[in-house]
């Protein structure tokens, strides 16, 4: 898997981003958005396997959350080493391997999925698709180094929509094949991605590059574990992340318990959530890119609580219209969430190169550094998110019948988030830089670049 290898590059010269650096990057773009659509899909192939799941498979509620908690804390687990994966083997090279990785959890749940199965084989097999958790870590951290920073909450965005989408994708096939071949019938849905899987590996291996300059640096995921911003970026991205992720995998089981919607009646509802939370988070980095990604993350953990309350009001008094209102909201919310903080982490480490006195490409390539390594821990430590959602959501079930306690949980924690994001980012000036090389605080908003802004 030697690939096609580019020796230099360097997004931050205008004159080499326009004389063809762009159209590389945006071509590399494109390949690893469809790559990492169809890992999300897998990811959450749980999501939709558990509506096909009648009474004849013997597995309750609790049992059915159960298994979707297992495929996201495994997705959230192996983001890790996969972030760590492009540097060493190149971003082509890991996104082709991790395509056709894919190949196995949806092949292993092709063969289990029947009436008469072991629970425990269905533990197993929905903890295969945890590899497709892992495809959005080496895509971001790929994706990161190819876009200078006045580009990366577009591309970062954009990249990371791409692949949220394939969760409702997912779902609209599953809701196509209940509707029209019945809920026996699961491995159709399978059976479409199989050859999915080989297209995406296939345009990979065609159209993609690997960037020489991207070395393995152990030394840079030693310096972004140790640095607070890692920890507290990752805190604010499970409230993002972690709710959309977490929201997606449950949204139908949720509508079945509490609701008593049948599989087709809640597959014709549980798409809807993660398709808007996945086409607006290109919006988020953008908006990000204009205003402050810290900006733009407050005021969303505001409006989160704001459709939490909402949430808990309509499962108080059963109101099935009223919940999927403030339920979707939610969806939107955290994808702009889900797009603004992630715009915050190369931000951030490039002013904290220019607090030290770095200055022009030094700066910039240690912010990629340390932001492409950290992306890897934040996300697996967001994607956790999902899986304390699911678990909430067992235990309000178990214990009380409903999903509103729950609820209640998490509302609590959007208030701590927007509580950090003000004392951390807002509340002190933030070290950035200005026009003319020089060095400014949020005080001078008015004349920094957008793009430079935490």
């Amino acid at each position: 898997m030697a690939g096609r290898w580019i020796e230099e590059w360097d997004p931050e010269d205008e004159t080499f981003w326009r004389s063809g650096g762009e159209r590389v990057a945006r071509r590399n773009l494109a390949f690893s958005v469809l790559s990492e659509h169809i890992g999300f899909s897998i990811w959450s192939l749980w999501s939709v396997m558990v509506l096909f799941m009648g009474p004849e498979y013997g597995v309750d509620p609790a049992g059915k959350f159960f298994l979707i908690a297992t495929a996201t804390v495994v997705g959230a687990v192996i983001r890790v080493p996969y972030t760590f994966a492009v540097a060493k083997f190149g971003g082509r090279n890991w996104t082709i391997f991790s395509a056709l990785l894919l190949l196995v959890p949806t092949a292993a749940a092709y063969l289990v999925m029947e009436p008469g199965t072991s629970y425990t084989t269905f533990v197993a097999v929905a903890a295969l698709t945890g590899v497709g958790g892992g495809n959005f870590a080496s895509s971001m951290t790929n994706i990161n180094a190819f876009f200078p920073l006045r580009k990366k909450g577009w591309a970062l965005g954009l990249n990371a929509g791409g692949g949220n989408i394939g969760v409702p994708v997912i779902q609209l096939v599953s809701l196509l094949i209940i509707g029209t071949a019945g809920a026996a019938h699961p491995r159709l849905v399978l059976g479409i991605y199989l050859p999915l899987i080989v297209l995406a590996a296939l345009c990979a291996a065609l159209w993609m590059d690997n960037l020489a300059p991207v070395k393995n640096d152990t030394g840079a995921a030693i310096d972004a574990a140790k640095d607070s911003h890692t920890w507290i970026m990752a805190f604010l991205y499970v409230g993002t992340f972690g709710s959309f992720i977490g929201y997606s995998f449950a949204f139908g089981l949720v509508l079945q318990t509490q609701f008593g919607r049948t599989p087709l009646q809640a597959a014709s509802l549980t798409f809807i959530g993660p398709l808007l939370g996945s086409l607006i988070r290109p919006l988020g980095g953008a908006l990000a890119d204009r205003f402050g990604g810290a900006r733009i993350t407050l005021w969303n953990f505001v409006g989160m609580a704001a459709a939490t309350g909402v949430v808990i009001a309509a499962s108080v008094q059963e109101s099935l219209a009223v919940f999927l209102v403030g339920f979707i909201a939610l969806f939107v919310l955290s994808g702009l969430g889900n797009g603004s903080t992630y715009k915050m982490i190369p931000g951030i480490f490039q002013n904290k190169a220019l607090a030290q006195g770095m200055t022009g490409e030094t700066a910039a390539a240690y912010g990629r550094r340390l932001s492409g390594a950290s992306m890897g821990l934040i996300g697996a430590v967001g994607a956790v998110g999902g899986l304390a959602i699911n678990l909430a959501f067992r235990q309000s079930f178990q214990t009380a019948g409903t999903g509103t306690a729950a609820f209640v949980s998490f509302l609590a924690f959007y208030a701590v988030c927007s509580l950090v994001t003000w004392a951390v980012y807002l509340r002190r000036p933030v070290v950035v830089p200005v026009r003319g090389g020089r060095t400014g605080t949020d005080a001078e908003a008015g004349t920094e670049p957008a793009y430079a802004r935490v």
